[in-house]
C-alpha cells in the first residue's frame, strides 16, 4: 500500500509482543537489520523481504558494539525522518519501525567504567560498548568466517555484527531475514551463525545494487566528494575487468588481484583489502575454480568503501 504508515516502535518488549501476535495469527514475519541512512540498496532488501513474508519490520540502530574507539561511530549519518519517508514512499510501505535508543543500557553500570578503562590502558581491542563502560561482555563470534577480509583491519566488528543481530533476531523473532550481498562477509557469517546456532530463522542474500556509474551503493557513499566518487568507480570497473578476463580463461588470481589493485592505486585510491576467496568457505583461492567472489575493500580520502563480485567460470 503506497505511502502507508509504519508502526514505529523503541522499546524492546513491545516489539517482541508485536511480533509474537502476529506469529500466533499465522502471519511470517520478515525482517531487515539497518543502521539507518537507507538508500535504494536498502529499499531492495525491503522489496526482496516482501517476496517471502506476511509483514515486514525494519530496524534502525546503530550499533557500537562493531565500532572500535577510533572508528567513526560518531560520524556514521542518520536521518531518522527521511528515512521513514523513504520507506513509506519507495518501498511501498512497512509494516514496523524497530527503533530502540540503547541494546547495550542494562540500567546499573557500578564499577565497569574502571574495569573497561584497565582494558584499555593495557592495549586490548574493544568496541565502543565496552569503552562506554555499560557492562555488556557476552559476544557472539563465528570464529573462522570472521577472520580475513574485513576482520583483518576491523578485529572488533563482526563480533559486533553477530552479537547484535544474535539480539535483533531475539527481540523481533522473525521467521525471515534479508542480508545484502555488498556485505559479502558479513552475509555468510550470519548464515553459518544461524546454522550453527539453529535458529529457526531463514536467511536470504539479496543481490548488491549499484548507482548508473557502477559504485555500490552504500550509506557511505555521500561521504565522497564529487571527484572522489569519479575516482571510486575503478573499483567496479576493474571488478568487471576481472571477471570478464577470468571469464576468458585468466583464473590465476594473483594476476586477477594486480589488475584491481593497480586500477585502483592508479585512480589514487588506497586498497585495504583484495582478495579471491571462496563464495561459501571464504577461503583465499590461488586460481578460481569453483564459484569464487572478488572481495575488494578500498579508501578514497577517509572513506572506506566495500565491493564485491561474483565469478563463476
Amino acid at each position: 500500500m503506497e505511502n502507508k504508515e509504519p508502526l514505529i516502535i523503541t522499546d524492546k518488549d513491545d516489539m517482541r509482543r508485536w511480533s509474537r501476535s502476529a506469529r500466533a495469527q499465522g502471519k511470517i514475519v520478515g525482517f531487515i537489520p539497518t543502521m539507518g541512512y537507507l538508500h535504494e540498496g536498502h529499499l531492495s532488501l525491503v522489496q526482496e523481504c516482501k517476496q517471502h513474508s506476511n509483514l515486514t519490520v525494519v530496524s534502525i540502530y546503530v550499533n557500537p558494539g562493531q565500532f572500535s574507539p577510533n572508528e567513526d561511530l560518531s560520524t556514521y549519518p542518520s536521518d531518522f525522518i527521511g528515512d521513514i519517508n523513504k520507506l513509506k514512499n519507495k518501498a511501498d510501505g512497512v509494516d514496523v519501525v524497530f527503533h530502540p535508543k540503547d541494546l547495550y543500557d542494562y540500567g546499573k553500570h557500578d564499577g565497569v567504567v574502571n574495569a573497561r578503562r584497565n582494558d584499555l590502558e593495557e592495549g586490548k581491542v574493544v568496541s565502543c560498548v565496552e569503552n562506554s563502560g555499560q557492562g555488556h561482555e557476552t559476544w557472539v563470534r563465528v570464529e573462522r568466517l570472521e577472520k580475513g577480509l574485513c576482520g583483518s583491519s576491523r578485529p572488533v566488528f563482526f563480533r559486533g555484527v553477530a552479537t547484535i543481530v544474535t539480539k535483533l533476531f531475539n527481540i523481533v523473532e522473525p521467521d525471515v531475514a534479508v542480508f545484502g550481498k555488498k556485505d559479502y562477509q558479513q552475509w555468510r557469517i550470519i548464515e553459518r551463525m544461524v546454522r550453527d546456532l539453529d535458529f529457526g530463522i531463514k536467511i536470504i542474500g539479496a543481490e548488491l545494487l549499484r548507482d548508473p556509474d557502477g559504485l555500490a551503493k552504500s550509506s557511505r557513499n555521500v561521504h565522497l566528494s564529487p571527484e572522489q566518487r569519479k575516482k571510486a568507480t575503478s573499483i567496479s570497473e576493474s571488478l568487471f575487468h576481472a571477471k570478464t578476463a577470468a571469464q576468458k580463461g585468466q583464473v590465476v588470481c594473483i594476476e586477477l588481484k594486480d589488475l584491481v589493485i593497480k586500477t585502483i592505486h592508479e585512480a589514487g585510491g588506497k586498497v585495504d583489502y583484495a582478495e579471491i576467496v571462496d563464495q561459501e568457505s571464504l577461503e583465499v583461492l590461488e586460481e578460481i575454480k569453483s564459484p569464487a567472489v572478488f572481495c575488494i575493500a578500498a579508501w578514497f580520502g577517509n572513506v572506506r568503501l566495500l565491493d564485491n563480485m561474483e565469478i563463476v567460470v
